[in-house]
């Protein structure tokens, strides 16, 4: 590190004295004032390094001119660090690329069989393309889960359906493989943010457990109810009551096609508090609810719900041809990429790569076949991907790492894509959007760099872009790993003074 430093400063002063000596002023000036600026930078760096904050840990920072992909800043850029939640921006740039804008995912609701007399002999089949959306309360303007199990249940009655002597299917057989990344941690499969992907998925695959504490703290708080219904699932409560403002110490402990889970924790005293948890089989909860939706508007169904995909395989014997019922067009993949980046949702991170991999190569049929493919095209690009381990494609994954130089890397290449102004518009800036919005507020970086955040334990993230000070569009990377527990305010105090530096710097 401070062999680099000392290089910059060397190169930084050749380069003045070379100005100096043709007398042109404007030159001196400019490269005066970058090198005061990356040495400024530099010197931050070092400091936040040896701090106690970080001295056991790495810090890494990557910056790059996107225009023509200079690299302008490189401290620990080749250290290969866990990304955490920043890899969602190449997900989501790759998405964009591959898919265009304005790609949407088409549900289905079919029947096979025969009609006759108001009954169906045959089944009812929701068929899933992996829309992450479907069912969510976050877009405008579409249907949430009870008004989309409405538009079900009224679509099966106008084709004249009271009866159907066959089985409601949540059919994700689209994907096959089980779909959740092996390397994702136990402790966070039953949380709503390790919610597993299916390619069909409902209500962003998760549910609220809604708990009523203790009178006292250490009572036991007890359930009182789950928002969607769940009776297939049974739960093991142990958690107990804390005091009041304590937030949520809940843990979901479950995992993929278990019906079976553990709460655990604390809740704060004082009203109901609701915990979301993670649905372990959102295509069978899909046949489940509608079948519910159904019996509620009289039509009956002779057998019991069940779904098939996700390492469930269909008995394609006992199925005929399809006839269409109704078809759901999810927003558009601009929107879906937005609220992946804004809200940093790892399902919709997730359910882009294995659309996007598809796209690429329709013989693509798992998560690490999807991942080769991703790093595939920006290889094709002439990214340099050396270091780039990425095991998933939201960064939930401790073991999956990248360097900073990968991330410049990726975001100078994307900034000459068709989609990158689209693109641009979905990362949230710092100071005023999304998981950034509290971030740097009342000094220069607020509203002058666009970035996603990343955290998992012990590791802090950040990557984007920022304007320079003389207009230049540059591309960073920030990797805090292995920080000292107990330091998170340290961390990003050291954190905003890193961004007030960038914008600080000069592109040329």
């Amino acid at each position: 590190m401070p062999t680099f430093a000392s290089l910059i400063v060397t190169l930084s002063s050749l380069l003045s004295f070379w100005c100096v000596t043709l007398a042109t002023t404007h030159c001196q000036a400019s490269a005066l004032s970058d090198s005061v600026a990356i040495q400024r930078l530099l010197r931050q760096l070092d400091l936040f390094q040896t701090s106690p904050a970080a001295r056991l840990g790495t810090v890494a920072l990557s910056v790059r001119r996107v225009r023509d992909n200079q690299e302008v800043i490189g401290y620990n850029a080749q250290q290969s660090l866990p990304s955490a939640s920043t890899l969602k921006l190449i997900t989501t740039a790759t998405a964009l690329s591959v898919l265009g804008p304005t790609y949407t995912y088409t549900t289905t609701l079919e029947y096979d069989g025969s009609l006759k007399d108001s009954i169906l002999t045959g089944n009812l089949y929701i068929r899933g393309t992996g829309d992450p959306s479907l069912g969510s309360w976050r877009f405008s303007g579409y249907p949430d889960l009870p008004a989309l199990l409405n538009s079900w249940s009224a679509a099966v009655r106008a084709a004249g359906i009271r009866r159907i002597q066959g089985t409601v299917v949540g059919d994700a057989s689209l994907y096959s493989d089980l779909t959740t990344p092996d390397t994702w941690p136990f402790g966070d499969l039953g949380n709503y943010y390790g919610a597993s992907l299916s390619a069909l998925n409902v209500n962003e695959n998760l549910y609220r457990v809604v708990f009523k504490p203790g009178q006292t703290v250490g009572a036991a708080a007890s359930v009182s109810h789950f928002e969607p219904a769940v009776p297939y699932i049974t739960f093991r409560n142990t958690v107990i009551t804390d005091a009041a403002n304590t937030g949520d110490q809940v843990t979901i402990y479950g995992a993929p096609f278990q019906n079976q889970q553990w709460l655990t924790g604390k809740v704060p005293t004082g009203g109901e508090f609701s915990v979301k948890g993670a649905l372990p089989d959102p295509a069978y909860h899909a046949a489940y609810a509608l079948q519910q939706q159904l019996s509620q508007n009289n039509i009956s169904v002779n057998n019991p719900p069940l779904s098939v995909g996700g390492g469930l395989l269909p008995n394609h014997e006992s199925w005929g041809k399809r006839t269409v019922l109704a078809q759901y067009k999810s927003p558009a993949l601009t929107e879906l990429v937005r609220q992946t980046n804004f809200q940093s949702i790892n399902l919709y991170a997730e359910a882009l790569l294995r659309t996007t991999a598809l796209q690429l190569n329709r013989k693509v049929r798992s998560t690490n076949a999807s991942l080769d493919a991703l790093t595939t095209f920006w290889k094709n690009k002439g990214v340099d991907l050396n270091g780039f381990r990425i095991r998933d494609g939201s960064g939930l994954s401790s073991v999956g790492a990248l360097t900073a130089d990968n991330m410049t890397g990726i975001l100078s290449a994307m900034s000459h894509d068709s989609a990158f102004s689209v693109f641009y518009e979905t990362i949230p800036i710092i100071g005023q959007t999304g998981t950034v919005r509290t971030l740097g507020r009342g000094t220069p970086a607020a509203g002058n760099v666009r970035a996603k955040s990343g955290s998992i334990e012990g590791v802090r993230a950040y990557a984007g872009y920022f304007t320079a000070i003389d207009g230049e569009r540059m591309s960073f990377c920030v990797l805090v790993n292995k920080f000292t527990p107990g330091q998170n305010r340290a961390v990003t105090t050291e954190l905003e003074k890193i961004f007030v530096g960038l914008v600080g710097l000069s592109g040329q």
